[in-house]
This record gives structure tokens, sequence and C-alpha cells, in this order.
């Protein structure tokens, strides 16, 4: 089962986060049309009639064939390339194993190939398997080249900039996601929690000596809030403001596809007085969120311990009133600058996690730089547990919090604490599918692994 889905790790393009849709077939299609235009028919017959052994009934390349078989003239052998034909042969018999051991053991087989016969599906399975490839469908419907993504519709929400100008790919920044009012409710939460916070494993400077951290995750800003020692109304906030976030970065990058939440974390860094003079060093070295970035040889490698299920990161900034802290973005080298962004309420970074996006934080010398850190992924088998528990605990407050009314009276809407409710705005234009290719092992039921805070930005 394994093997099958290998096709979907070959199809997807460096610095994309999905496949390319049935990658062989359509690789063969463009082949064929392309010796045809270089005047090379027999390597144009030979892709033909490769691409056949996917599609055997597909009228147009069969009017193809007749075509190049009449130029290369009466007795030319037109034959598929081999290994297309043993490829083909394989993967049909795995195919026909698997959905056997489906049908009679049980369990779930997300074929990834849209060619497929459909005499080789049991009875029993048809259907679902039809459902299967509607979804897939419909997922890549409104998903076409990051650069030709639909207008942003987030309404007194401006792209301030974009790749083009921060210098790179799938780089952009927004402002006025929150109101400076938002933003100091969750800096009173960051201040409220203190050292209560978690996420760096009781460490106080995990990146350098000269700055000190606080972290704090959603869950545990929702417990605090229970106990009374936060405000409710700012924990509930700061769900409310990460999940904007999550929107505006799903609207923007992958329009049609499911953004999960891998982490979330309110972060502050703290400069230590009497620890800058002469500092020399990063408040955050230069890294990639996804791989392991390798300056020397200008390579970024998707392997553990990188978090590589990540595809999307952000950065939502509190406050301003710090010196230094910018986020940088550079080249594979880490060292040379290509954008920089200055911090400032309600400004949302976002760009995608890979190789194509090294990233820093100048070193914070004065104040207390606050953020909301933020990692997407498109797989929902990563997707972050403790922010599910957060939500429940969110909705079983609210409603424990919801005050009483008579028969005939409507609630309100407003914020059970207070105040107007921070929801994020819902999306104006055309509807989007939030189904989602199924990757291998996600309905294995398997937990992600214990969340670890590092690379904040």
């Amino acid at each position: 089962m394994c093997r099958q889905h290998c096709v979907l790790e070959i199809a997807t393009k460096p610095g994309r986060v999905s496949a390319t849709d049935d990658f062989i077939p359509s690789h063969l299609d463009l082949l064929q049309f392309a010796y045809d235009q270089a005047g090379n028919q027999a390597l144009a017959a030979e892709c033909a009639a490769s691409y056949l052994l996917f599609y055997p009934a597909d009228e147009l390349m069969l009017e193809k064939m007749k075509q190049y078989e009449t130029e290369l003239g009466e007795g030319t052998l037109v034959t598929a390339r081999e290994n297309i034909r043993r490829y083909v042969q394989r993967s049909l018999m795995e195919k026909k194993l698997i959905y056997y051991a489906v049908e009679h053991l049980g369990g779930i087989f997300n074929d990834p190939d849209p060619w497929t016969p459909e005499e080789l599906i049991p009875e029993s399975l048809k259907q679902k398997h039809r459902e299967n490839q509607e979804k897939q469908r419909l997922e890549n419907l409104d998903v076409g080249d990051q650069e030709q993504r639909g207008p942003f519709s987030f309404e007194g929400i401006t792209v301030a900039m974009d790749s083009r100008q921060l210098n790179g790919s799938q780089r952009v920044f927004f402002d006025r996601v929150l109101t400076e009012s938002e933003c100091k409710d969750i800096l009173r939460l960051a201040m409220a929690a203190g050292g209560r916070g978690d996420g760096y494993r009781g460490r106080q400077s995990p990146h350098t000596p000269h700055e000190r951290f606080e972290g704090l995750t959603v869950l545990k800003a929702l417990k605090l809030a229970q106990d009374g020692t936060v405000n409710w109304r700012d924990a509930r906030l700061l769900l409310h403001a990460s999940e904007k976030s999550r929107k505006i970065v799903e609207s923007y990058f992958t329009p049609g596809k499911r953004l999960h939440f891998s982490f979330t974390h309110l972060v502050c860094r703290t400069a230590v007085e009497g620890e800058q003079d002469g500092r020399m060093d990063l408040s955050h070295p230069v890294h990639a969120d996804n791989c392991l970035l390798d300056p020397e040889g200008k390579e970024c490698w998707r392997e553990p311990p990188a978090y590589v299920y990540r595809d999307y990161s952000g950065i939502l900034y509190l406050n301003d009133d710090f010196l230094g802290g910018d986020l940088f973005f550079t080249e594979l080298d880490a060292v040379t600058v290509t954008a920089q962004v200055p911090p400032k309420c309600g400004r949302l970074v976002a760009f995608s996690s890979g190789g194509e996006n090294p990233h820093g934080v100048w070193a914070v010398t004065r104040g207390r730089r606050c953020a909301i850190a933020l990692w997407y992924t498109l797989s929902p088998e990563h997707a972050e547990q403790e922010r599910m528990e957060a939500e429940d605990l969110m909705r079983q407050g609210d409603m424990e919090r919801e005050p009483p009314h008579t028969d005939g009276e409507e609630p309100t809407g407003s914020d059970p604490s207070g105040g107007a409710s921070p929801e994020p705005p819902v999306t104006k234009g055309r509807a989007r599918s939030t189904s989602q290719r199924h990757r291998p092992g996600s309905e294995s039921g398997q937990q992600p692994q214990n969340l670890r805070a590092r690379d904040e930005f």
C-alpha cells in the first residue's frame, strides 16, 4: 500500500505542498506533444502508446496514434515504453491484492490514481472509490499555481507586501489583522500568565542567554482561565486571533485545501538588562521550519528531526515598543538577507515552511517582544491535538458563562464575558472545498508525537 502512494511523493514539485494530479499519464501526454512539435514522430508515438496503457479508451490519444502510424508508414512497429508497461502491470497487481484485502479483511485504501480500471475494484467498494475520486477532483478544482491565486477578500485587512516585494517565493505579510485593543488584551494575557506558561520545558533562554523567553499554549491559556488566573475573554481571544490568522493564510496560499494547526504558541522574549553590551548573536538563529538547513551545502534536508509535516508558518505580532526583534529572510547560505519585516500590532507574516524561506530574528536589545507563533499542516494526522482540547474547553466555558434567558428571549450573540466577540471575518466570494487528499497513514488513528517548541520566530 505504501508503494502505491510513492507517486504522490514523486509528483510533488519542490516548493509545493500538493502533488501534480495524475502525474505519470499527464507527463507522457506532454512528452508526446513535445516530441510531435519537435518533429520526432517515433518518440511521440512511443509516448502516446505508453499513455494508452493508463487510458486505453482515450479517443483523442487513439486519434493521435492513428496519425503517428500514418506518418511513420505501414509496417512500423509502435510499442509503449517497457519500463512504463512493467510499472502499470505491477501497479495493477498491487491494487488487485489491496482491494481484495480491504474487501475481505477490512481497512481503508485511498487509491491515488484516477486511471485505476473500474472493473478491478470490487462491487462493494466502488461507491466509496467514486466518492474518494470526487473529493480529490474538488480538492484540485480551485487550486492553481501559487502565483494565480484569487483576490484576497478579508474586509479591512491589507496585503502590505507580497512575495515579489519581499524578494522571495511564497511569503507575504498583512496588516490590520488585530486592532490595538485586541493586541493589548492578548498582551495582558501574556503578562498575567507570567512564568506559568509552557512550551520551553522550563528553559528561560532556549535560543540566547541575552533574552528571557516565555511561552503559552492555547490549552494552558484556557486552563488558566478556568482557574481564574487569567481573564476568560483574553484566553478566548487568543484562540479567535489564531483561527482568524489560519483562515487568512489558508485563503491566500491554499484556497480549496484545509490548513490544520500544527502548533500555536504565544511567545514573549525580553531583553535581559545589563547583558546587551557587545552582543553579537541573534534572538533566533537562521533556520527553516520543516527541513534541516545546511548553509555550507546550500541545501535544506526535509528529514527528521525537522518538523517535516509543517507546510506553512505564520507570526502575528502584538507590539512594537522594543528595540530590535525584526524577522528577516535569507538565502540558503543563511547570510544573505533578502527581506526584513518589522513587528507591529496586528501584522501577520506568513510563508511556506521549506528551504525557500530560511529566516531568523534580530536580537531584542531592549524591551519585551510578544507575538503568536503559528505553524500549519495540510496533513490532518498531524493536527494539533491540544488545540482541539482547548476548543472543547472554550465551548464548555462559554456554555457555563452564558446568562440564562427566558422563553421568547433571543440570545444576543455577544461575548459572554463582555465586549464584542472577536470572531474572524467571513470570506466573500466563491465557496471552497475543504476536502483533502488522504496521505499514507492518515486513517491509522496514530496520535502525533509530543509537540516540541523550538524554531520560534
